[in-house]
């Protein structure tokens, strides 16, 4: 089934020196860019993430800090990435959880403020788990029947992603294969900040989603404990998380002018 689109769809993923949406950084990003035309185009970044990368975590993606330790920043690169992938919607596996997030942090860092408004995102791991229950590499056999041979190559799992969303389409036709139906279907919960501290409650009010304040709307304990703002702030939170808040107090601050 062709996947119906109105601007281009990047398929994406992220090989990282660990899993810590704040502080882990990138080490190869790929992209695979697929047009409303049908036309693809492919681009592949190794990146100098400016720290070590962990023996353990080498193991599982191949990058070794000898491998990146010429290769570009993320900063000295940002640019060309924003570019590629600006005015697109954005899919990956397990891509709203982590991969994003993380994206949106390494952007901040370099100082581009990527506007997701209008933005659509497609899981394709939310649709495997809804209908299957297992991983990348089980889902490409069990629906392209292929064998994924370099696991935790960025450009390999990209391409798994994507041809796995295609068998996707062509199997299930209570999938539309529209951007809407596609990213309301693996979104698992509406959130402001992509890392998920931040959500939306049935009245469409942004909601802390921790600790003591949970369940909370924003607007209510920034009124209420606005103490509670500064330690977020100072805190060890996503600064795309910090940056939505601070949206929201401005907003609550205009509004009472």
């Amino acid at each position: 089934m062709k996947l119906k689109i109105e601007r281009p769809l990047c398929f994406f993923d992220l090989e990282t020196t660990g899993i810590n949406i704040t502080n882990d950084r990138i080490v190869e990003m790929a992209i695979l860019k697929l047009h409303p035309d049908e036309k693809i185009e492919k681009q592949v970044w190794l990146v100098n993430p400016e720290m070590q990368i962990p023996l353990e975590v080498s193991e599982i993606h191949g990058i070794t800090n000898d491998k990146v330790a010429d290769a570009p920043t993320f900063k000295e690169i940002s640019k060309i990435i924003y570019n590629f992938i600006k005015g697109c919607d954005l899919a990956g596996y397990n891509s709203d959880r982590f991969d994003i997030p993380l994206l949106m942090e390494e952007f901040l860092r370099s100082e581009i403020d990527f506007s997701t408004k209008n933005l659509k995102t497609i899981d394709v791991q939310t649709i495997f788990h809804k209908m299957e229950q297992r991983n990348l590499t089980a889902a490409l056999k069990f629906y392209c029947d292929k064998k994924l041979e370099n696991a935790h190559s960025a450009m390999e799992d990209t391409q798994a992603t994507f041809d796995v969303l295609m068998s996707q389409l062509d199997r299930y036709n209570d999938l539309e294969p529209s951007m809407s139906f596609l990213s309301d279907f693996t979104t698992r919960r509406k959130t402001a900040d992509f890392a998920g501290y931040i959500v939306f409650n049935k009245e469409g009010e942004e909601c802390f989603s921790f600790g003591k304040h949970k369940g909370q709307t924003v607007d209510y304990i920034l009124e209420k404990e606005p103490g509670y703002f500064g330690w977020l702030l100072k805190a060890e939170f996503p600064m795309y998380t910090k940056k939505i808040l601070t949206q929201i107090r401005m907003r609550k601050s205009n509004l009472q002018k």
